[in-house]
């Protein structure tokens, strides 16, 4: 394994002559209504200290925040809480980033994770004043990202400035695993160079102009890990209904004769759909992971041989997998690589590698549209990250929710969802602890008759027949009681 192209490893910290600080002093420094581009995706990888130090700071601050994915708590729960953000973009999932979205305190816009680069950069989202970001390394021009990449060197090249936490806490071998390539800018942008998700078609490092670099504070801080519980019943339902329609697909289909590209979301039952897939049979062909997070689960296929190569952007692991992985990283690396989202997500390179994507939601409606954050069409949970790249990309979309909530007291099957992320248009595949639909080559109606039958749950499918037998009852192609749906939500 390389770091890169003609690249050789970096073996110390700090490489040149760079402007140490402390994080108050580059709090200090930015302005209070400045726009703060930061790393951070996936809860690894972002910065601590300068958040911690704005969050007590005395000023008054009215902060726009990016962040091309999930963050940590000292920005979603510390800085937020402070009452220092005033606008946000483009992933938000802690409580108090939640109340503060839905009572309006916060502006918050969400984004697809693939796309929040080039609207920072070129279509005019926000004017970046400073990005703050966290490495393993750092010279006089460059720095080694540490436990994900998200839109970072996007963000690097649109800011005024740059502030860079270097974070001895995380270990210099995380170079090993970061392949950082910049596609062109519109209209000259080309296809990206690559033929294989294993393969490595950049550097190590993150390039910037030396007369950006604002300062350098050092820091020794854990990331604020993801917790996964363990795998439910329903889980482990779930994940052999989805493991036997890979079974049947990959004899169905012949692009499937060599390898499968898997992708899934992040969250507890990724993750144990993740673990249980090593179990599955795959015939010899090579398994491909092309998603945007390494989980722990997909630690346990690369232990038990059954992954060829892992490509994501960020390392959204437990305090375990973390420890998993750093304990042994060279072994890992040859394994696993980490890219900018720009390409982790990329919509060509999912369509390219024929990605089976598989993601969860809150709640989908008979007629098969999704909505992945928001309860009861109102309430914000979280960003939509990723989803719709791979929903609206991949050979093949799934998605993979249980049919109830709160010990079945309700149904995540509904006649009318009020929020949409993902339409009819973007999901083949819909699989529950109840069953399989696929709803490819279907009517609306049609699809909604397989839903009801194959991933409603028994307690409440004959209410959902029921409305589905009356709306039948209007000459529409789409037919529904928007009134009574509602009622669903009381």
């Amino acid at each position: 394994m390389t770091a890169g192209p003609d690249e050789q490893p970096v073996d110390s910290r700090i490489n040149g002559d760079v402007p140490l600080v402390d994080a108050d002093s580059a709090a200090a420094a930015i302005d209070p209504d400045a726009t703060v581009l930061t790393s951070g995706f996936g809860s690894v990888g972002y910065p601590k200290e300068i958040p911690l130090a704005l969050a007590a700071s005395t000023r008054d601050l009215s902060l726009t925040l990016v962040s091309s994915g999930k963050v940590g708590d000292e920005i979603d729960t510390e800085l937020v809480g402070s009452g220092a953000v005033e606008r946000r973009f483009s992933y938000q999932s802690s409580r108090i980033a939640r109340e503060k979205t839905d009572v309006r305190e916060i502006a918050f816009s969400d984004r697809n994770a693939s796309s929040i680069g080039d609207e920072v950069q070129y279509g005019g989202l926000v004017d970046p004043d400073v990005a703050v970001v966290e490495a393993v390394a750092v010279g006089e021009d460059w720095f080694v990202p540490s436990t994900s990449l998200g839109q970072v060197p996007a963000f690097v090249e649109a800011a005024d400035e740059l502030f860079v936490e270097l974070n001895r806490h995380q270990p210099l071998e995380l170079q090993a695993l970061h392949d950082v390539y910049r596609p062109d800018a519109p209209p000259d942008r080309g296809p990206v160079p690559l033929s294989d998700p294993g393969e490595r078609i950049g550097t190590a490092h993150v390039e910037f102009d030396p007369e950006k670099l604002a300062g350098v504070v050092e820091t020794d801080v854990a990331d604020s890990t993801y917790t996964f519980r363990d795998p439910t019943a329903d889980d482990l339902a779930i994940a052999a209904n989805l493991g036997s329609f890979l079974s049947g697909e990959l004899e169905r289909s012949s692009v499937f004769d060599d390898a499968i590209h898997l992708q899934f979301g992040v969250g507890s039952l990724g993750n144990a759909l993740m673990g249980e897939l090593k179990e599955l049979d795959f015939g010899g062909r090579d398994v491909v992971y092309f998603g945007e997070l390494i989980q722990d689960g997909l630690f346990d296929m690369i232990d038990a041989g059954r992954l060829e190569s892992a490509s994501a952007t960020s390392l959204a692991l437990t305090d375990e997998g973390q420890r998993r992985l750093f304990d042994d990283i060279e072994r890992y690396a040859e394994d696993i690589v980490l890219r900018p989202a720009d390409v982790s997500n990329h919509p060509g390179l999912i369509d390219q590698f024929g990605v089976v994507g598989v993601n969860s939601a809150i709640e989908v409606d008979i007629y098969g549209n999704v909505n992945s954050t928001h309860v009861g069409g109102e309430r914000m949970i979280n960003g939509v990250g990723g989803s719709a790249d791979f929903n609206r990309n991949s050979l093949i979309t799934v998605c993979a929710l249980p049919s109830t909530l709160n010990d079945a007291q309700i149904s995540r099957v509904v006649p009318m969802t009020f929020h949409v992320d993902h339409t009819e248009h973007d999901i083949d595949i819909f699989v529950t602890e109840q069953g399989v639909a696929d709803v490819r080559g279907c009517s609306p109606v049609e699809r909604a008759e397989r839903i009801i039958d194959r991933c409603a749950h028994p307690e409440f499918a004959p209410e959902l027949r029921s409305y589905l037998d009356d709306v039948c009852e209007r000459e529409y192609h789409i037919p529904h009681d928007v009134e009574r749906a509602a009622e669903w939500f009381e």
